[in-house]
């Protein structure tokens, strides 16, 4: 009867074990397919914002005033004769005759440029309403506003002054918040030079030789500032102390233990829906409202940023802004909160990383199978041109699991979003047929002991 017990319990080992390597054989199979980059949807990104861009290349500046996208994708070219607004409409795109051209709008915001600096204003050309718009906020004294309106009216009718809520300021205080001496600001994307890993950030988070962490304790460092640019521009480099991203690079946090995995680099579009994340505030969208703005914050002027209506709050420094899986820029300043709203200005990716010598790192998959990602940036004066401003999404989502620095390898062996539960399973069945096949022999061995002892005495 003993005997009998001992072969149930070998044979249910035996097929729990079977079934053990053919469920960690799934459980493999599924880890591995989900770590692929999801397949990218049927939309043609870039196509309208890049079509205006081209046209307006073609055309010269003498003859437009800028490029946008409307309301249901099309492209709309700034045009100041009817011949190039003939032009336009032969490509496809949508025509609006304007009286100043973009040469006249550069000029006016060259005079500005030049004229005594003046903390707290802000300003950029608006292609849909052919005018400068020069914001001031309310740290601006009335007789500033008084000299600043006299250089407009001289400038032209067409540069338009308006006074704005708040004041505007570095967001100082990824989207994953990084903590230092001087404050809290956010990562923005992943970077890599080819030797090393960095966080391209917002230049005004610190100097070179700011030490980041990643917790309040100092406990957990993150690296190092080793190039940083601001004012004039506003982005730097924080090395990784282990010199690798790690895992999940290419994702930028968005809140809740999810992310955005990011595909590529490119320069917005005017009108195009665009998302920012940051430790702050968390996800917000918006529209980009204007291209090549300036603002003079208390600590300088920085020019060339991206001007979008998405709100942000201290802290969002340096977060990412994005749309698609399509890296844009890193948050600088603004003006107003989430909850009352306001302008947000971003550097441009694609300038920061030309300026730096790094690319974006992204998944294999996107990278044509080049580790650490491949040229991820698009050809200057690209546009990323989406869609449809209100069918535009932030990306592919893809968990946050940070970086390998921390990570014990139990823990990564046992996240089921990777292949190592299914390994564990397998070689726990493996040894569970290895055991039950040496217990069958041991007990065979010791019976033929048995059997000839009795028999030879």
């Amino acid at each position: 009867m003993r005997h009998a017990r001992r072969r149930v319990v070998r044979r249910v080992t035996r097929l729990a074990a079977v079934g053990g390597l053919l469920l960690g054989g799934a459980m493999v199979a599924q880890a591995a397919m989900a770590s692929e980059t999801p397949p990218a949807s049927g939309r043609t990104l870039g196509s309208a914002g890049d079509t205006g861009t081209a046209l307006v290349a073609r055309l010269g500046t003498a003859r437009t005033a800028g490029s946008w996208i409307g309301a249901d994708g099309r492209p709309v070219v700034a045009v100041t004769d009817e011949s190039a607004a003939r032009t336009v409409r032969q490509a496809g795109a949508e025509a609006k005759v304007v009286p100043h051209s973009m040469d006249e709008l550069k000029s006016a915001t060259a005079a500005l440029r030049s004229a005594p600096r003046v903390a707290g204003t802000a300003w950029a050309v608006d292609y849909r309403t052919n005018r400068v718009v020069v914001r001031a906020d309310r740290t601006v004294s009335a007789g500033d506003w008084s000299r600043l309106s006299g250089v407009a009216g001289r400038i032209g009718g067409f540069v338009h002054m308006e006074r704005t809520k708040g004041s505007f300021t570095t967001r100082l205080n990824g989207a994953q918040p990084i903590l230092s001496t001087g404050g809290r600001c956010s990562a923005g994307f992943n970077v890599t030079n080819g030797q090393s890993d960095f966080i391209l950030t917002a230049g005004h988070c610190g100097p070179a030789g700011v030490t980041w962490f990643a917790d309040n304790q100092g406990d957990r460092q993150l690296g190092n500032t080793v190039n940083s640019s601001f004012p004039g521009s506003d982005f730097s480099l924080v090395q990784y102390a282990g010199g690798k991203a790690g895992a999940g690079a290419d994702v930028v946090a968005i809140g809740g233990g999810k992310g955005v995995r990011i595909t590529g680099a490119a320069d917005p579009s005017v009108g195009q829906r665009v998302f920012r994340s940051g430790s702050t505030s968390g996800l917000r969208d918006g529209r980009v409202t204007a291209l090549n703005a300036t603002v003079n914050y208390p600590e300088g002027t920085v020019t060339g940023l991206i001007e979008t209506d998405v709100c942000a709050e201290p802290g969002d420094s340096g977060g990412p802004m994005f749309s698609e899986g399509i890296a844009l820029g890193v948050t600088s300043g603004g003006n107003g909160d989430c909850t009352t709203g306001g302008t947000t200005f971003f550097q441009p990716v694609t300038k920061a990383m030309a300026t730096l010598g790094v690319r974006l790192i992204v998944s294999a998959q996107n990278a044509g199978g080049a580790q650490g990602g491949g040229p991820a940036s698009p050809p200057a004066g690209a546009s990323q041109g989406a869609m449809a401003p209100s069918a535009a999404s932030p990306g592919s989502s893809a968990p946050v699991t940070g970086g390998a620095e921390g990570s014990t390898l139990l823990a990564r062996l046992t996240d089921t979003r990777n292949v190592g539960p299914g390994l564990l399973l397998i070689a726990g069945s493996l040894i569970a047929l290895v055991a039950t096949r040496y217990i069958r022999a041991e007990q065979d061995r010791k019976a033929y002991q048995r059997y000839y002892s009795a028999t030879w005495g």
